[in-house]
């Protein structure tokens, strides 16, 4: 909408990012989302289309072949891709968490080689931490890299990759005790390896497998994956950064970037409830005169329109204070947890606006409410935020003797 979610002080060429892609969302995501999503299939025109429009090096440097922006113009293009179809917009983001982990932390061999071909879309990226027994205990990770040589030999199960299938490249995190003595803390014992691979599901390289896609409640199109590493063999020079022992700090650092895109998407996500819940409440006649008129629906409105304005500020406060070289875990806890909880809010209300209606499938609503729930979970749980929010706080505001 016009009025809603604007965000002051951007450049000029900014403001022309920003309405090329909602221009793209607008005639080439929004018509198509709904009968993809229905039918799971991966949006390969749509993304050719994104790699055309260069977003797949929105954020990476002009050295190495991007377009060099901020976080926040590659959030507010989340947000506009998520307002047309989250899923989408998944796709996006954890190839951008792998080229800022590189930029960020890889060697300048590793930056050379991988991110012109990321800033190109020739290569997609994944990451991956979890694992099917360990939820939001990161430190908990049994998959394990051991020393042979020239080359690591990693094994284990991963869980939940975004792109599992369709990337070529996955960073992940495993447990290597190679010059960590017993009783190291274990987020001192973890290290990011660079995993290329072929797109696909199988056996895409020796000791490599990607399972078949994961039947998700929502979410569709991009494909979830597990990933089943027995015996993969990786050379030394493809550890991120070059040295073990750093990959818990490597992916935080990633994270907090993959936080604020995901608050990024629950805005998006909440504008387009909106849109649709306002529009069809000045189609939808009860009792004579438009719903719109009822004082309920009014009040409905005025809650959904603040949450949705609330979000997005809070969301550009955290992609700018990252921006600025300032730390800024509790201003992306703060938007994950106060997006992620009032998308979930707006949409529902939006799908109540619409009644029965709302149920039906033939409606735009009835995709984003099975859709919002998985934001509450992504890149952390609202309880972890919370954690992450609560522990900051007692460091700013500690008490002193």
């Amino acid at each position: 909408m016009a009025r809603l979610a604007q965000t002051a002080g951007l450049t000029d060429i900014q403001q022309e990012i920003l309405s090329t892609v909602r221009d793209f969302v607008d005639k080439e995501i929004i018509p198509v989302a709904t009968g993809l999503e229905h039918r799971d299939e991966y949006p390969q025109q749509i993304v050719d289309g994104l790699k055309e429009l260069g977003l797949f090096g929105l954020m990476i440097p002009e050295e190495y072949g991007g377009l060099g922006e901020s976080l926040l113009t590659y959030a507010l293009c989340v947000e506009e891709i998520a307002r047309g179809w989250m899923s989408v917009s998944g796709i996006i983001n954890t190839h951008f968490i792998v080229a800022y982990m590189l930029k960020q932390h890889g060697t300048q061999e590793q930056k050379d080689h991988f991110l012109p071909k990321m800033a190109a879309g020739d290569i997609r990226g994944a990451f991956s931490m979890s694992e099917p027994g360990l939820g939001s205990d990161v430190s908990a990770i049994t998959s394990k890299a051991v020393r042979d040589g020239d080359e690591y030999v990693l094994n284990g199960q991963k869980m939940w990759l975004t792109n599992g299938g369709t990337s070529s490249l996955v960073a992940v995190l495993v447990r290597s005790d190679e010059g960590h003595p017993e009783g190291t803390a274990p987020h001192k014992s973890m290290t990011t390896f660079l995993v290329e691979k072929e797109p696909g599901f199988g056996e895409v390289r020796p000791g490599l497998t990607i399972p078949g896609k994961i039947d998700k409640m929502g979410y569709k199109g991009v494909d979830t994956t597990e990933m089943i590493m027995d015996g993969l063999r990786i050379p030394a020079d493809r550890v991120l950064g070059g040295a073990t022992g750093r990959g818990f700090y490597q992916m935080m650092d990633g994270v907090e970037v993959g936080r604020v895109n995901v608050a990024a998407r629950g805005c998006g996500v909440a504008q387009r409830a909106f849109e649709l819940g306002v529009s069809y409440a000045q189609q939808r006649h009860t009792f004579g005169k438009q719903i719109a008129q009822h004082q309920a629906i009014q009040f409905k409105l005025a809650e959904m329109a603040t949450k949705v304005e609330a979000a997005h500020a809070m969301m550009v406060n955290a992609a700018r204070k990252k921006d600025s070289g300032e730390r800024n875990d509790l201003e992306a806890g703060m938007a994950k947890y106060l997006a992620s909880e009032y998308c979930k809010e707006v949409v529902e209300d939006a799908f109540r606006i619409h009644g029965g209606y709302g149920f039906s499938k033939e409606y735009e609503i009835e995709r984003l409410y099975r859709e919002a729930p998985m934001l509450l979970i992504g890149e952390g749980t609202a309880e972890i935020q919370k954690m992450i929010i609560g522990r900051r706080l007692l460091e700013e505001y500690r008490l002193q003797g």
